[in-house]
């Protein structure tokens, strides 16, 4: 049985995880401080014997006994309105948490996956964005604090496996969805399935012309399974190349809903991006992988959890 350790296994995406590996016959450790994720996101895994909760900040060091087989590294506050509550907290994950993530895979001589972002093409200026662009990214912006830390683990993560030999993986996660999303989380897609489920306007920054592409959560599992199945050690990008504006975005929300809100335009904020579209073709090649999920059904699933969501606030 694999022993695989999943750092924000209380978060959206690492959530997931925990049910994925779990599913393959893995014994999981979650590791999470709870500072953005939430043990409702695990409440249907808390009676599997293969299954244990450790609340740590893995900013500080974490002592595990007995073999460790993978290290996926997805713990960090990863909406701009959680880190920027959270701008010291999300920088030192994504350093310090990387150099205890690779100090424990190293010790155990587990594969090691790090969650890298898309982020880390900044406002980029090559279109779609592929894995050799460097990225326009400004480090001292309000941005900064995620963009750069995340940069920052991606090289700890190459030092460790040129230096140390350890087995490294890097994925660059663009936009995901799907169920375990927070409600509050201050992306555009919760945000606008929470407005438009409450008869809110729909909040559009500038004037909606920027572009991002939407990945369901189970294509981005399916992908990183994939992943630590290979031996490649460069960023893979995984994400949706379905490229969407975001003012047709919140058009798609609203038919779908059925809701009456209205748009609303708001001045756009520091550093937003003004375009986001993965090029897909590593993975494609390498793995074999591509999204299955249309945005249509996912957009629809997803819906359905926040109808609940927003039936119980009420």
């Amino acid at each position: 049985m694999m022993r695989t350790v999943i750092t924000g296994g209380a978060g959206f995406i690492g959530s997931h995880l925990c049910e994925r590996f779990l599913a393959d016959g893995h014994e999981v450790i979650c590791v999470d401080n709870l500072i953005t994720g939430t043990l409702s996101n695990l409440e249907h895994l808390r009676s599997n014997d293969r299954f244990s909760f450790i609340r740590h900040d893995i900013s500080h060091p974490l002592e595990l006994d007995g073999r460790v087989d993978i290290v996926l590294h997805f713990a960090s506050p990863a909406s701009p309105v959680d880190y920027l509550r959270h701008p010291i907290p999300t920088l030192k994950v994504g350093s310090l948490g990387t150099h205890n993530t690779l100090g424990l895979a190293k010790a155990k001589n587990a594969r090691y996956l790090l969650a890298s972002t898309s982020e880390v093409y900044g406002d980029p200026e090559i279109h779609p964005q592929r894995e050799d662009y460097w990225g326009h990214v400004n480090p001292i912006g309000v941005r900064g604090v995620y963009d750069e830390a995340k940069r920052f683990a991606e090289a700890m993560t190459m030092a460790y496996h040129r230096f140390h030999g350890v087995s490294t993986r890097i994925i660059r996660i663009f936009n995901t969805y799907g169920p375990r999303m927070r409600l509050d989380d201050g992306r555009v897609l919760p945000n606008f399935m929470g407005q438009a489920l409450r008869g809110e306007p729909l909040t559009v920054y500038g004037d909606g012309s920027q572009t991002r592409s939407f990945g369901h959560v189970d294509d981005l599992v399916e992908g990183i399974v994939r992943l630590l199945e290979t031996d490649f050690h460069e960023p893979v990008n995984l994400g949706n190349p379905d490229e969407v504006t975001i003012l047709d975005f919140a058009r798609e929300i609203l038919a779908l809903s059925g809701s009456k809100s209205q748009i609303e335009f708001r001045p756009l904020p520091q550093d937003d991006p003004r375009v986001r579209k993965p090029d897909i073709s590593r993975a494609r090649q390498l793995l074999g992988w591509e999204p299955r999920i249309a945005r249509t059904e996912g957009l629809r699933r997803t819906l359905e959890y926040f109808q609940n969501k927003v039936h119980m606030e009420g």
